[in-house]
């Protein structure tokens, strides 16, 4: 069975939230703390390069300053528009500025088991089976994480069996946030090489890219820079997901939190500009706030949904691409919590137009993953889709003459208008609807039974394109280079 080709979105609809004006402050409260109290950058590699760029450096606390027309100009230099390639190319995505993409979520730690319903470690396998679901979901556009933690392999290359499976998975564009140092960086871009076809070829058609993740306000990870460094030689796409929490590590207030995450994600793209000038990269961010009751976060919230418009409408300013961590409830089972904080987390986004939406199938804060719940996250993004088309105004959806024709006390549903429009009507595959009657004589199946078996048949029927015999035993070459290399 060939995958269908995804389904992105591009909303009619469009929901704002800050001004002009709002956008303006923000933008230049984010400058004056890059040029004034800095940003830390762990690696002596991007110090030198920040420094050698007029940046003041200081190598005691591996903080750089960042002059605003050194920021400036670097966010010029980054171009707004690119792909990111499918291993099979009717799995491409152009990213620009209008059109939405949905992921999976990464880096869950445990899987609620498809057949057993327990709660359990992820393994290498759990990763291909979401990939495979993913695979066959229209609505899911690529991978990003992985979607789970491959925990049964060493950890010293546990990255790099994470894209193998992920590849083993499906045909779609994948974006490891689990290559976190330079050596694993290299590495895996080999892999990726591999299939691409060469170097040169993956520059091309990039069907891979990074997302790298940073916990510390004003400051990034050290590994993750490098890593990321080594993407942009190659001049692959790379992007970085800041998660300031007000409270926390960000002020209280959403503007201050938005001044934290601005500075967080354009500083990486300094320096990647630097490294390699018209290097794709794209903002991320997961901001949020701290809850109060418990003191951590768990994922879903109103300052969530706002912060993420918010930032939308930032990175829309600077015209570069945005990776928002979307859905990715708090709730701890697929529930009515999972639902309602995925349609808030999924909604605000799109009718943002935020070029990609990380987070289906994960719970509790992206700590969990069921296949239930990318299946039903899935559903939720084409309810989503549907209401950012809006409503189309003309003679032929006006309809006066086929009202007019049909006449009081009339029915519609054998009119050729009918036929012609009823295909537009959104249609559930596993949201129940069911006549009560029915309902129960289904055994009060609801979505999470319907989404259960879906699961299963994916599992058991979905054929993805495999990967050539000759590339697995160069990712097997690979592998064991780098487990020998990297435990000495």
């Amino acid at each position: 069975m060939l995958r269908r080709k995804f389904q992105p979105v591009r909303s009619q609809l469009e929901f704002r939230l800050l001004s002009a004006r709002d956008i303006k402050k923000i933008h230049e409260a984010a400058l004056e703390v890059m040029e004034e109290v800095g940003v830390r950058f762990p690696s002596n590699l991007a110090l030198d390069v920040l420094e050698q760029a007029g940046c003041q450096v200081n190598r005691e606390t591996m903080v750089a300053k960042l002059p605003s027309k050194l920021v400036v100009e670097s966010l010029r230099q980054a171009p707004s528009q690119y792909l990111l390639a499918g291993r099979d190319p009717k799995d491409d995505m152009w990213i620009d500025d209008k059109t939405s993409y949905l992921s999976t979520d990464g880096c869950a730690v445990e899987v609620y088991d498809i057949e057993t319903g327990k709660l359990r470690t992820s393994t290498k396998q759990d990763i291909t089976d979401a990939c495979k679901v993913a695979d066959y979901l229209p609505e899911i556009s690529y991978v990003w994480g992985p979607p789970v933690s491959a925990q049964d392999v060493p950890a010293i290359t546990r990255p790099l069996h994470e894209i193998e499976a992920s590849m083993d998975g499906t045909t779609m564009h994948i974006q490891p946030e689990t290559v976190i140092s330079r050596k694993i960086a290299e590495y895996a871009l080999e892999m990726a090489a591999v299939v691409a076809g060469g170097k040169e070829e993956l520059r091309k058609r990039p069907i891979f890219s990074f997302m790298q993740c940073a916990m510390d306000p004003l400051g990034q990870d050290g590994g993750s820079l490098e890593a990321s460094m080594v993407a942009a030689e190659w001049g692959i796409p790379t992007g970085f997901m800041p998660m300031p929490m007000s409270c926390a590590t960000a002020p209280a207030t959403l503007a201050g939190n938005l001044v934290v995450t601005t500075v967080d994600a354009v500083s990486p793209l300094v320096l990647m500009q630097l490294v390699n000038p018209g290097t794709p990269v794209y903002f991320a961010a997961a901001p949020t706030a701290i809850d109060l009751q418990t003191g951590g976060y768990t994922g879903g919230g109103p300052e969530d949904f706002l912060l993420a418009a918010a930032f939308s409408e930032i990175c829309h300013f600077y015209q570069i691409p945005l990776a928002m961590g979307a859905f990715a409830t708090g709730a701890k089972e697929p529930d009515w919590q999972a639902a309602v904080d995925n349609s808030f987390a999924g909604l605000m986004p799109v009718l943002t137009r935020t070029a990609i939406l990380n987070g289906a199938g994960t719970l509790n804060g992206s700590k969990i993953f069921s296949l239930q719940q990318l299946i039903m996250d899935a559903e939720i993004y084409s309810m989503i889709a549907k209401v950012a088309e809006g409503i189309e105004v003309n003679d032929e959806t006006l309809a006066v003459d086929v009202i007019k024709k049909i006449g009081p006390g009339g029915n519609y549903l054998s009119d050729k208008h009918t036929r012609r429009h009823m295909k537009e009507i959104w249609r559930p595959t596993v949201y129940d609807r069911k006549p009560y009657g029915a309902w129960l004589e289904s055994g009060k199946k609801g979505a999470f039974e319907e989404a259960t078996e879906k699961a299963r048949w994916i599992l058991k029927n979905h054929e993805v394109k495999p990967l050539d015999p000759k590339v697995k035993e160069e990712f097997a070459r690979i592998i064991k280079a780098a487990e020998k290399e990297l435990s000495k």
